[in-house]
């Protein structure tokens, strides 16, 4: 039996070329768009910055780091560094640990997983911390605790108002107890800044766990938190596992413990700024 394509006379280059090009599809650069995990839908990445990292169209908030956070919350040219410097060191000789060290550096790029400092929101002083996702999931080790301690005990010397924004998986298992003692060293210092009558705000932002939640990330005066973050001491897998039991919906996440009283407030990151702005000029203290 002859075969219908037979008789077609077949296409030369140029024309294959141009079936090619006409029945193509579009090719988008990686750089330029982003999938949302939440509703799937595809963000360019422009839009994405300017609506703040937040998707337009589920209301998702995307990871960020400590530097755009950073610039998002504190008024223009008022954010002034502290202890940039201090690195963290191999103390145990623990394997592999220097090796991970560079590599958060370099992911980061930035020395520590955390950025303490001074600045001013809405036009109010305050100290500010702000931890980094991306060196190391924001794990508390010794300097991590340091910076914190030492940026809480200037701003009591000050008297000046904290505020923190926390993300981490918790204590760095490479520091051992070293970094089991930044939870009582942390949370020390946070009863003496409250002792001297000062404010302490934390912004919960997804995950925020383990050691840096059983102690400074729990202890604001007001606990405030974005949505759908992901808050506890160990993971729900982990505590379902262990209790064998099946976790109610939403376990853990924002909403839940909103409504458990855990925290006081979920805040939208576009809104952050003009509600610490607003909660810092409510609790201002007055000039003798």
């Amino acid at each position: 039996m002859l075969k219908k394509s037979l008789f077609k006379r077949p296409m030369i280059e140029l024309e294959l070329k141009d079936k090619a090009l006409r029945f193509a599809e579009p090719n988008v650069p990686d750089e330029m768009c982003v999938s949302c995990p939440a509703c799937k839908k595809t963000l360019f990445t422009g839009e994405l910055e300017e609506n703040a990292h937040v998707c337009p169209k589920c209301g998702h908030h995307f990871r960020i780091n400590a530097r755009q956070r950073l610039h998002m919350i504190a008024d223009e040219g008022s954010f002034r560094e502290i202890n940039g410097d201090l690195t963290s060191v191999n103390r145990l000789d623990f394997p592999e640990y220097d090796k991970k060290l560079v590599n958060a550096t370099l992911e980061s790029a930035e020395k520590e997983a955390v950025i303490t400092g001074f600045a001013a929101i809405g036009g109010q002083p305050c100290a500010l911390f702000v931890m980094e996702p991306f060196f190391m999931m924001g794990s508390m080790g010794t300097v991590v605790g340091e910076k914190i301690t030492c940026l809480f005990e200037e701003a009591t010397a000050a008297g000046l108002p904290v505020i923190g924004f926390t993300v981490s998986g918790g204590a760095r298992m490479q520091e051992g107890i070293l970094s089991l003692m930044q939870m009582a060293k942390t949370s020390g210092a946070v009863k003496r800044h409250s002792d001297g009558g000062n404010l302490y705000i934390v912004v919960l932002t997804d995950p925020t766990t383990g050691g840096v939640t059983a102690s400074f990330a729990m202890l604001g005066d007001i606990i405030l938190s974005e949505p759908g973050a992901l808050v506890g001491f160990a993971g729900p897998r982990v505590i379902q596992q262990t209790i064998q039991q099946k976790l109610p919906a939403g376990f853990q996440r924002a909403e839940f413990l909103l409504d458990k009283g855990f925290i006081d407030r979920i805040i939208d990151r576009r809104e952050q700024k003009k509600l610490l702005g607003k909660l810092l000029t409510l609790h201002r203290k007055k000039e003798n």
